[in-house]
């Protein structure tokens, strides 16, 4: 089995605005349509402060599927376009690791699950929200280059001490 390499890091606050899909795992063809348009609409956004790099943000909010905010960190200026939306993350703990090209994601999470296992660290969870996974909150940072069929990515999970 391979090590994991990861690094624990802290973030600060920011805002972030692009678009958003909560559905069933079934539909996520659906959602990688709207990564693609999100993708194509930066030119939207003058205040990004990275139009190089595409986050996605996903909360395990539904028994079937998930939310997801498919955006970019912004300015604090920046005007939010018509049908996008704005969100703000605030300043947290997270795990980061990355996802290599040719890799199997599964297997990327699977290691990832068991870090959580055998570390002094658990994922973060709203107390004020019911959560459907045992990774509740996934946030991932696609550089702009990457192969939407076998992309490389970092992986970033907030995490609290247990």
């Amino acid at each position: 089995m391979e090590i994991l390499q990861f690094e624990l890091v802290d973030l600060p606050a920011y805002r972030a605005i692009g678009l958003t899909w909560e559905g069933p795992y079934t539909e996520v063809p659906e959602l990688k349509r709207l990564i693609e348009k999100m993708s194509q609409r930066i030119g939207e956004l003058k205040g990004a402060l990275k139009p190089e790099l595409q986050l996605g943000l996903s909360y395990h909010v539904r028994p079937d599927g998930f939310l997801h905010y498919s955006v970019y960190e912004v300015k604090s200026d920046q005007i939010v376009p018509k049908d996008m939306i704005e969100i703000n993350i605030p300043a947290m703990t997270y795990f980061k690791t990355h996802h290599r090209k040719g890799e199997n994601i599964g297997h990327t999470y699977h290691h990832i699950y068991q870090w959580f296992k055998d570390s002094d660290y658990k994922p973060y969870r709203d107390p004020d929200v019911k959560y459907f996974d045992d990774l509740p909150i996934k946030h991932e940072r696609y550089p702009f280059d990457r192969d939407l069929e076998d992309p490389h990515f970092d992986i970033l999970i907030p995490v609290v001490k247990k």
